[in-house]
């Protein structure tokens, strides 16, 4: 609960008495102080402000809270005066006694504007607001978010101003549902950047954040002009829209604003006065309208803290015109008919006072009831009630800090209630703290006596309040008016400047906490020990109750397993069951609480002993390659450090050799040999020797090395890709066993070796392999002992590793006859670096094993004819590849060969693009080869439509397997279908090659025009009478005004022979023509209508006649099947079929009944109804049975041929093709059926 404002003291500050007035000196209410700015029209007019009571009150007792309630300058710039936001506070006084304060007002000193402030006060009754409220911070009311209480009174920065706005926005009314606009512009012609624009009511309620459906801002830019309008539209405005805006514009240091009212009128209208009009600042006239409310009776009865909310409810602007009208309205008390006199709002006494609550009743006969906060209050000594008339009062004695609280007094049905302000006096020290010299581990206590029993004081150390916990060393207690602070072991660090604290007084005092002064009766001793021997020091010091601490070279010791602190009276002890080196140094015994210190020195003795155990050696034995260096690091220990000397026999190994020395650090000793050499091999002694004794080791040192290299290997045998190589070990091993070897080899004109083994080669031969054929080699040994690898061999001779081919491939027959026999094959599929030089071919007669020779030189060609041969018998033929690395394994015939000529008969293999009509243009070449079969020498003729071929027109050429058919340039007349015959004895053979030479089509033979009506001309013309030998696929059709000639194209390629043109203008008159098109484009010349189609405007309408759309769906039909085909191996092949389905339909192709489904050797094409699918280089394994089907909604069909592969592959290319083994094995079965049959 707030105090400072309500608390009131005597000139000389002793308590006293505090009465309640009688009715001739009634307190005075809270006083609200408006500080308001004479209207522009006073200024303008001179006249000077005017003051309603002439004095300011003078307050006695506590100084009041103040807070601007309403300030408004009005800064003239430019000649113009502009309103700017007002400063609003509230200054309220309380006083507890005294006389009445007299409401009145002073005058500032003026404004340099000529403006002077004038002040109001307006006593505002107090029911209508709590009186524990008065006075108090909730007690300020602001308009809206204003500063705050404690800030009223600081100036306001008023931001510069200056001229942004070159169109300000007027004031304006509306009626209730109306729209309204204001405008703002901005010249942006200086401006970097867009200002920014805010749009205020009142002086606080920033409209951005209430945008939407009744309220609207828009900024637009203007480029030409370089203005910025700024506009806030108002849409189906209210009553509260009514009231004061402000625009503000802001460009970085640069301020503008302006302020204009809006008036929101009633559409029906009213004789009853307009609160809100009648107290605008600008139009004080009254108005017709009635207000919906009473807002007089509404700020009468409200707080002051309410005022604002209530204004900007109503939407009153001029809330400080309102409040100076309100004061000087008659007030209208109420009066309470139980209280003649009711309590003040508050009251203040001091402690240990008394206080009289008085209050004086209208009925004395009421019943009367006193509340302590809502506590009823019973007569006790401490209250004591009196009667006296009509009074009623409450004596309250010995006030204290509990009576501080909220009183009421109810009669009957009413209440009053009123506030006790217990006012406290100063505590003072009346016997300060003496200053206190002692020493450690005594007793301290501080003592101070204060004014007053149970007063709170705080006790300091060095400005340092002291802390008295339970866990402190502090201890604070009282006794009557007696404080004291106890110590009850005191330590040097308790020393300081200690100060007590009352409300009333401060007293400090020095204390000092000194030493006790320390005797020593034995004092430590040095000693020598013998490593792992016990230590006990010992000393004995007074006073004995004296703790302390030992360190060891200026490190806390802390008892352990074999560490132990004894003290026993004036004995300290420490004792070391086993000493170690550590334990050796100084030892200091340090009393707690002295600066005073006992030393000993302790020195731990160790005879010299050298490791050789942590080496791991066997034997002692250090084995070390020659060339290296050693450095043998041997731990040796001994305390003092002891003196140590290498020795190699007789000779001592100094610290200062160069190749070979010795040196000794720490725990350690060392022997360095630089490089080491075979002679330093042999036995080291080492000698140790302290105070404590002596002791000797030795070590043997042994060198060793790498082996000799081996002598140059030999090569004897040399294969393919592979040789074999033997060598001897070497003749010096270095010392150790030969591990094995390492072998390299490189190319001879290659300087690169390249290790062949990373595992040794126990054995003096090997054979290395994956040589490159034909390429010469060298190659080298390594020995390997178990110190390293001893240097390369010289390399061995200069070899090439070469192989023979394998055998030839595919060996046939090709031709027999009765003497002869003619067989081919195929180069072997691996040659080699050798190369190849030809080919021997041998026979033998079945049944003996005899092979005879035929050609005593090497063929390169791969087919031979084995002449000589009997009639009638059987032999078996056999072919061996030749090269430099000698003959390859043999290729035989499966079976024998019965030497007898074959009459084969003839067979035509058409080619694939030929089995269809061969289309070419004139002018182009036509050159075709027909390849055929049979034995002996077919014979070949053509007859083309029963005639024999004119050589003259056509050449005609045959060799033993094909007939070529050659026409440097075709013509027409070579269009026609070609029967090739192929004759051998009695059997025939034909085929027949339907060859068509297209050329331009001619143009349509006559053009009419059918009709013209509207803006559409039918056209109907006939087809043309040459079709250039190949089918018409459509027409182009042209059109040309008359007045101009210009031909356009109306439409391309256009199937039918009659057509419409629609979209031709009005007035123009036409003419058409139509070029015809085939295969080879379109004609040379084109049809004009003979006529012309003037497009003319009809008022008349045709009568379209009624068409059924004809129905095109169709269930899929192939007007082209799949043909059988064959293949060449290696060679990609098409099938291709057509198919007619509406709508489009489903193409699937399917191999042996199985779908073929993203596999990459297949591709499928389906282009205007042809379906193609094209195998890409076809193996035997692609020949099959092929389906096409097609699938729409009205249905299916399907298409079938069958595709033999003829050629074949190898195994290994079978293998890369990724074709399954059991498939591979069946095509190789099959191969070999087909070689059997021929």
């Amino acid at each position: 609960m707030p105090e400072p404002t309500k608390k009131d003291e005597t000139p000389n500050g002793q308590p006293e008495e505090s009465v309640a007035p009688d009715s001739n000196g009634a307190p005075t209410l809270p006083e609200i102080s408006l500080e308001v700015s004479p209207p522009p029209e006073s200024v303008a007019e001179g006249k000077e402000p005017v003051e309603t009571d002439g004095k300011k009150p003078e307050p006695i007792g506590p100084e009041p809270i103040q807070a601007v309630v309403a300030q408004e300058q009005n800064p003239v710039e430019n000649g113009s005066n502009q309103r700017e936001p007002s400063r609003v506070g509230v200054n309220e006084q309380a006083e507890s006694s005294g006389p009445a304060v007299k409401e009145g007002t002073s005058s500032p000193p003026p404004a340099e504007d000529g403006n002077t402030v004038k002040k109001l006060s307006i006593d505002l009754p107090n029911d209508s607001a709590p009186v524990a409220t008065t006075g108090r911070k909730d007690s300020v009311w602001s308009l809206g978010e204003g500063q705050a209480p404690e800030d009223v009174d600081k100036p306001i920065d008023n931001p510069p101003l200056s001229t942004l706005l070159i169109e300000r926005p007027q004031s304006g009314t509306v009626t209730v549902g109306g729209d309204i606009t204001f405008a703002a512009k901005v010249e942006a012609k200086d401006l970097l950047r867009k200002p920014t624009v805010k749009w205020f009511k009142g002086k606080w309620m920033d409209l951005a954040s209430k945008t939407g459906k009744h309220l609207q801002l828009k900024e637009t830019f203007e480029r030409q002009t370089k203005i910025h309008t700024f506009e806030m539209h108002i849409i189906k405005a209210k009553d509260n829209y009514a009231g004061n805006y402000r625009c503000e514009v802001t460009y970085k240091d640069k301020f503008d604003s302006c302020s204009f009212d809006l008036e929101v009128k009633e559409v029906e209208s009213s004789q009853a006065i307009d609160i809100r009009s009648a107290f605008k600042r600008r139009e004080h006239k009254q108005q017709d309208d009635t207000p919906e409310v009473d807002v007089w009776e509404i700020l009468k009865n409200a707080r002051p803290d309410q005022y604002e909310k209530i204004a900007f409810m109503y939407g009153i602007t001029d809330l400080r015109g309102l409040l100076k009208r309100m004061k000087k309205m008659p007030k209208e008390e109420k009066k309470s008919a139980a209280f003649a006199k009711k309590l003040d709002p508050a009251y203040q006494v001091d402690k240990g006072g008394k206080i009289r609550l008085i209050v004086e009743l209208a009925d004395p006969t009421v019943d009367l009831k006193w509340y302590k906060n809502g506590q009823e209050i019973r007569p006790t000594p401490k209250y004591i009630f009196e009667h006296k008339g009509t009074q009623r009062i409450m004596v309250i004695n010995n006030c204290s800090s509990n009576d501080d609280a909220a009183y009421s007094v109810v009669a009957g049905e009413e209440k009053c209630t009123t506030e006790l302000f217990v006012k406290e006096l100063p505590i003072k020290i009346v016997k300060g703290i003496e200053p206190v010299k002692t020493t450690v581990n005594e007793r301290i206590e501080l003592e101070c006596e204060v004014s007053e029993e149970g007063a709170q004081v705080k006790w300091m150390k060095n400005g340092v309040e002291v802390p008295t916990g339970v866990r402190s060393r502090y201890r604070v207690k009282c006794e009557g008016n007696k404080h004291y602070l106890v110590i009850d072991d005191a330590s040097k660090e308790d020393t300081g400047t200690y100060s007590v604290m009352a409300s009333g007084g401060t007293s400090e005092a020095h204390v000092q906490v000194d030493l006790k002064p320390l005797k020593v009766f034995q004092d430590l001793q040095d000693m020598t020990v013998m490593l792992g021997q016990p230590i006990k020091l010992h000393c004995e010091i007074f006073p004995g109750n004296v703790p302390g601490r030992w360190y060891r070279n200026g490190q806390l010791i802390q008892p352990s397993d074999r560490l132990n602190i004894i003290h026993r009276a004036k004995i300290h002890r420490l004792e070391i069951e086993t000493s170690s080196l550590h334990d050796a140094g100084d030892y200091t015994f340090v009393p707690e609480g002295y600066s005073q210190s006992l030393s000993a020195k302790i020195h731990i003795i160790d005879p010299p002993r050298v490791h050789l155990e942590s080496l791991n050696f066997p034997d002692n034995t250090v084995t070390v390659v020659a060339g290296n260096k050693l450095r043998l690091e041997i731990p040796i220990s001994g305390e003092p450090a002891p003196r140590v000397v290498w020795m190699k026999g007789e000779r001592v190994i100094l610290d200062s050799g160069h190749r070979v020395h010795a040196e000794t650090y720490g725990d350690q000793t060392s022997l360095t040999i630089e490089v080491t050499e075979r002679e330093d091999t042999g036995n080291y002694k080492i000698v140790l020797q302290n105070e404590a004794g002596e002791a000797t080791a030795s070590v043997k040192i042994k060198v060793v090395d790498i082996p000799d290299p081996p002598e140059a290997p030999l090569v004897p045998v040399v294969g393919g890709d592979w040789c074999s190589m033997t060598w001897e070990p070497p003749k010096y091993d270095g010392g150790s066993p030969i591990l094995g070897y390492f072998i390299e080899r490189k190319k001879k004109q290659s300087s690169r070796w390249m290790r062949l083994n990373f595992d040794l080669i126990k054995e003096t031969s090997f054979e290395p392999k994956k040589m490159i054929e034909g390429v010469p080699y060298e190659v080298r040994i390594f020995a390997v002992n178990a110190i390293g690898v001893s240097k390369p061999s010289e390399p061995s001779k200069a070899f090439t590793p070469l192989a023979v081919t394998s055998e030839p491939t595919m060996l046939v027959v090709d031709d027999v006859t009765d003497t002869t026999v003619t067989v081919k094959w195929r180069p072997p599929e691996t040659i080699g670096a050798a190369g190849l030089d030809g080919y021997l071919v041998e026979y033998c007669i079945e049944g003996t094993n005899d092979w005879v020779l035929s050609n005593k030189e090497v063929t390169e060609k791969t087919k031979y004819t084995i002449t000589g041969l009997t009639p009638g018998c059987k032999i078996l033929v056999r072919v061996k590849a030749i090269n430099k690395a000698g003959a390859s394994a043999p290729r035989t015939l499966q079976h024998s060969v019965l030497v007898k000529e074959v009459v084969e008969p003839p067979k035509i293999r058409v080619p694939r693009h030929l089995k269809q009509t061969y289309t070419r243009k004139v002018g182009e070449t036509v050159n075709l080869v027909v390849p055929f079969q049979g034995k002996p020498r077919p014979k070949v003729t053509w007859i083309k439509e029963g005639n024999p071929v004119e050589p003259s027109h056509v050449s005609i050429r045959n060799t033993d397997c094909d007939s070529i058919i050659f026409i440097r340039k075709a013509d027409r007349n070579h269009s026609g279908k070609y029967e090739m015959t192929v004759q051998v004895e009695n059997h025939v053979d034909t085929a027949i090659i339907d060859i068509q030479i297209v050329d331009l089509p001619g143009p349509p033979q006559c053009v009419t025009i059918e009709d013209v009506w509207g803006e559409n001309v039918a056209l109907v013309w006939t087809p043309p009478k040459d079709s250039g030998n190949a089918p018409i696929t459509g027409y182009t059709i042209q059109k040309a005004d008359k007045k101009t000639m210009e031909w356009f194209t109306c439409i391309e390629h256009y199937h039918r022979t009659c057509i419409t043109i629609t979209e031709l203008v009005v007035g123009n008159e036409y003419f058409f023509r139509v070029f015809s098109e085939n295969m080879c484009g379109l004609s040379e010349l084109a049809t004009q209508t003979k006529k012309s189609a003037l497009i003319v405007k009809e008022g008349l309408q045709m009568k379209i006649p009624e068409y059924s759309d004809h129905d095109f769906k169709e269930p899929p039909k192939f007007t082209q099947p799949l043909i059988n085909t064959f293949a060449v191996a290696g060679y990609n092949a098409t099938l291709n079929c057509s198919v007619r389905a509406n709508p489009r339909p489903k193409v699937i192709w399917m191999k042996n009944k199985i779908t073929i489904f993203e596999d990459p050797r297949y591709r499928m094409f389906s282009n205007q109804g042809v379906c193609t699918l094209e195998i890409r280089k076809p193996s035997p394994y692609d020949g099959g049975m092929y389906t096409c089907k097609a699938i729409n909604d009205l249905g299916e069909a399907q298409v079938e041929c069958k595709l033999e592969v003829k050629g074949g592959f190898t195994f290994f290319e079978l293998m890369q093709r990724g074709v399954p083994l059991h498939l591979i094995d069946k095509y190789m079965n099959e191969s070999k059926i087909v070689e059997q049959d021929k």
